[in-house]
């Protein structure tokens, strides 16, 4: 498959970059070709001025910057994305990706007459979501685990209507120690080859 990978992540060295170079390698040894998104690395700039945000429901992004972007949505046909969840959420850099880049006539389209979205990513066949947490498991759940709902059943709902997909989080990073953390690589790479078999 074509598979996207987009992280997010504004340290070099930390645990995010890591479980990023182990979906790539993963990814590769199965045999898939794969293109890396890194938003800090190209110092994306996710925030929408007045202007881009008038034509929001009017027309395609006109931002040249955002053009590879566009064309990296639309030549996958499955997405990985790596970041740390940070207030139960996706980081502001990722955010602003969807809010800039998963836009009309890019991932959907409105009717002219306000009608109903129309999903434009069905070619997307999986999304796989791989992120860090530092609260533990059972406080995300009661808070209602928003950034998960937000990829999972958000944007999901924008592809193939039988979209796969896979969430795997390491909850209570900050006490992670070593041999957890070794153990969590482990699952990531098992649980993505299964995935993308």
């Amino acid at each position: 498959m074509r598979v996207l990978v987009v992280y997010c992540h504004p340290v070099p060295e930390s645990f995010c970059a890591a479980l990023r170079d182990r979906a790539l390698a993963a990814l590769a040894a199965a045999g898939h070709e794969t293109r890396l998104v890194d938003l800090y690395a190209e110092g994306f700039d996710p925030v929408m001025d007045a202007e881009e945000r008038r034509g929001y429901n009017i027309h395609e992004p006109v931002d040249d910057r955002l053009a590879p972007h566009i064309q990296a949505l639309r030549w996958a046909q499955a997405m990985v994305f790596v970041y740390p969840t940070w207030w139960y959420g996706q980081p502001a850099m990722l955010k602003g990706w969807f809010e800039r880049v998963w836009a009309k006539d890019v991932a959907f389209t409105l009717a002219d007459e306000g009608g109903r979205i129309e999903p434009l990513m069905r070619h997307v066949e999986k999304l796989a979501i791989l992120t860090t947490c530092g609260a533990p498991r059972w406080w995300s759940f009661l808070v209602g685990h928003p950034g998960r709902k937000t990829l999972l059943r958000g944007i999901r709902a924008l592809c193939a209507r039988r979209c796969r997909t896979l969430y795997l989080a390491k909850y209570e990073m900050d006490a992670a120690d070593e041999p957890a953390r070794a153990a969590f690589l482990a699952r990531v790479e098992h649980r993505l080859a299964a995935f993308f078999a």
